[in-house]
């Protein structure tokens, strides 16, 4: 099965902007719907943001439209997330996420990197 994993984050200033990447082995990538997840100290994982196998289609939650990007390059088995105009509360641990359907993963029955620390300091 497909295994994941995340780079990128960091501690940045409110109004700053990180890209996170998830890079993606052994499984087919293409064929794969990928999201975004974060998850808060002592809060559940909350969905973010997904994208469609061919990257045609692309879903957010409504706190960071506007602010966020995802996108995915099929021939370098990566997914990106640009986060613009950061703010504390976007502070979370972030997950990269991977399954057959856009439902799937946004239902988190997915396969899940291991995380990747965001801090945004007011």
């Amino acid at each position: 099965h497909v295994q994941l994993v995340e780079s990128g984050g960091g501690l940045v200033q409110a109004g700053g902007s990180l890209r996170l990447s998830c890079a993606a082995s052994g499984g087919t990538f293409s064929s794969y719907c990928m999201g975004w997840f974060l998850q808060a100290p002592g809060k559940e994982r909350e969905f973010v943001a997904a994208i469609s196998w061919s990257g045609v289609n692309t879903y957010y939650t409504d706190s960071v439209k506007g602010r966020f990007t995802i996108s995915r390059d099929n021939a370098k088995n990566a997914v990106y997330l640009q986060m613009n105009s950061l703010k504390p509360e976007d502070t979370a641990v972030y997950y990269c996420a991977a399954d057959r359907s856009i439902s799937a993963v946004v239902a988190k029955t997915a396969h899940w990197g291991q995380g990747t620390q965001v801090t945004v300091s007011s």
